[in-house]
Protein backbone atom coordinates (compact mmCIF):
# COMPACT_ATOMS: atom_id res chain seq x y z
CA UNK A 1 0.00 0.00 0.00
CA UNK A 2 3.01 2.39 -0.45
CA UNK A 3 3.08 5.00 -3.15
CA UNK A 4 6.13 6.26 -4.57
CA UNK A 5 7.03 9.66 -4.16
CA UNK A 6 10.05 11.77 -4.23
CA UNK A 7 11.61 12.53 -0.97
CA UNK A 8 11.56 16.25 -0.25
CA UNK A 9 14.84 16.21 0.92
CA UNK A 10 17.64 14.58 -1.15
CA UNK A 11 15.04 14.14 -4.17
CA UNK A 12 15.39 10.72 -4.87
CA UNK A 13 12.52 8.15 -5.62
CA UNK A 14 11.12 6.15 -2.31
CA UNK A 15 8.23 4.14 -1.87
CA UNK A 16 6.86 4.71 1.57
CA UNK A 17 3.17 4.70 3.87
CA UNK A 18 3.19 8.17 4.98
CA UNK A 19 4.94 11.51 3.04
CA UNK A 20 8.21 12.39 4.09
CA UNK A 21 12.06 12.14 3.94
CA UNK A 22 13.48 8.29 3.24
CA UNK A 23 15.16 6.47 5.47
CA UNK A 24 18.45 7.33 4.50
CA UNK A 25 17.58 11.27 5.64
CA UNK A 26 16.02 10.53 8.48
CA UNK A 27 18.77 8.91 10.19
CA UNK A 28 20.98 11.89 8.82
CA UNK A 29 18.61 14.14 11.50
CA UNK A 30 18.71 12.15 13.89
CA UNK A 31 21.98 12.28 14.47
CA UNK A 32 22.25 15.84 13.38
CA UNK A 33 19.62 17.03 15.89
CA UNK A 34 20.18 14.30 18.90
CA UNK A 35 19.35 16.43 22.13
CA UNK A 36 21.21 15.31 25.23
CA UNK A 37 19.44 13.97 28.21
CA UNK A 38 19.57 16.26 31.04
CA UNK A 39 18.61 16.17 34.72
CA UNK A 40 16.25 19.33 35.71
CA UNK A 41 15.65 20.12 39.27
CA UNK A 42 12.53 22.01 39.88
CA UNK A 43 11.54 23.92 43.57
CA UNK A 44 9.16 22.56 45.56
CA UNK A 45 5.51 24.06 45.05
CA UNK A 46 4.85 26.80 48.05
CA UNK A 47 1.67 28.77 47.41
CA UNK A 48 1.43 31.95 47.37
CA UNK A 49 0.92 34.08 50.66
CA UNK A 50 -2.08 36.29 49.26
CA UNK A 51 -3.73 32.49 49.26
CA UNK A 52 -6.53 31.84 51.87
CA UNK A 53 -7.71 28.95 53.09
CA UNK A 54 -11.52 27.85 52.21
CA UNK A 55 -13.86 29.44 55.09
CA UNK A 56 -15.78 25.46 54.97
CA UNK A 57 -12.83 23.55 55.33
CA UNK A 58 -12.09 25.84 58.37
CA UNK A 59 -16.09 25.22 59.73
CA UNK A 60 -15.78 23.59 63.39
CA UNK A 61 -18.67 21.33 63.53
Amino acid sequence: MADPFECPRCHVSVAAEFYGPCESCRAELRVKYAAEQTEVEVAEYEPKMNVTPNAVALKDD
